[in-house]
C-alpha cells in the first residue's frame, strides 16, 4: 500500500490548533475597533433587506465586496500567510469574489433580492442574521474565546457563510459566478477545522451543502 494512503488530513496542516486560534486572537487585537464597523455593516444589511428600493441589491453587493477585499488583505495576506503559505492563493480567491460582486452588483445591477413579504417582513433579515451569528456561536461552542471567534467582514469562514445566506435570498437566483468562491471557501475552511478536530467544521460544511443544494434546486426549477 502506498505511504500516502496512511496520511490523514491533519498531517497536511502546517500549524497546531493553538497556533491557529492564537492567530485569530492577535488579529482581532490588531484591527480593533474594526469589530464595531462589522456590527454597523450587519445592521446596514438588515435594514436594506427590509427595504424595497431598486438599488438595494447593488448596495448589498458593494458592502459584501468590501468585506471580501478586507479579508483578502488584512486577514489572508497580513495574518494567515504567516502560518500558511497557501493564504496568498486564498487572498486571490477573495479578491476575485469581490470583483465579481462589484460586476454583478453596482456595475451590472444583476443582483436583486426578494421583496419583503407584508405578512413576514423580518423573514429575510432573520435568515441573514442566522448566517451571521452561527460562526461565532460555533466558535464559542468549540471553546474559543470571544477574541478568537469568526466575524462577518473580518474573517473568512463567517464572511463566506453570511454571503451564501444572502445569495440564497436573491431572486430568481444569484448568478452562479457569485456562488463559486463562497462554496470553495466552505470546503477549505471546513476541511481545515475538520483537520483541527474542531466541531465548528459543521458550520462551513453545512453552509456549503445547503447553499449548493439550494442553487441546484433553483436551477432545476428555472429549467
Amino acid at each position: 500500500m502506498p505511504d500516502w494512503l496512511t496520511y490523514r488530513l491533519s498531517d497536511l496542516l502546517l500549524f497546531s490548533p493553538r497556533t491557529y486560534y492564537r492567530m485569530f486572537e492577535l488579529y482581532h487585537q490588531a484591527i480593533w475597533p474594526a469589530q464595531l464597523a462589522a456590527l454597523v455593516l450587519v445592521a446596514t444589511i438588515l435594514v436594506l433587506l427590509r427595504r424595497d428600493d431598486a438599488w438595494r441589491g447593488a448596495a448589498i453587493a458593494a458592502l459584501l465586496a468590501a468585506c471580501w477585499l478586507w479579508v483578502a488583505a488584512a486577514f489572508q495576506l497580513r495574518r494567515y500567510a504567516t502560518i500558511n503559505w497557501a493564504a496568498r492563493y486564498f487572498a486571490v480567491l477573495f479578491v476575485v469574489q469581490a470583483a465579481v460582486l462589484v460586476w454583478y452588483g453596482p456595475l451590472r445591477r444583476h443582483l436583486t433580492f426578494r421583496r419583503p413579504r407584508p405578512d413576514a417582513p423580518w423573514l429575510a433579515p432573520t435568515l441573514f442574521l442566522l448566517a451571521v451569528v452561527l460562526p461565532p456561536l460555533a466558535g464559542k461552542g468549540a471553546d474559543r474565546t470571544w477574541g478568537q471567534v469568526e466575524l462577518i467582514g473580518l474573517t473568512p469562514d463567517a464572511t463566506a457563510v453570511a454571503t451564501l445566506g444572502l445569495l440564497l435570498l436573491a431572486r430568481p437566483r444569484a448568478p452562479r459566478a457569485l456562488v463559486i468562491a463562497p462554496l470553495c471557501w466552505c470546503v477549505i475552511g471546513g476541511a481545515t477545522l475538520w483537520a483541527l478536530e474542531s466541531p465548528e467544521a459543521w458550520v462551513s460544511a453545512g453552509a456549503g451543502i445547503a447553499g449548493l443544494a439550494a442553487m441546484l434546486r433553483k436551477s432545476d426549477t428555472a429549467g
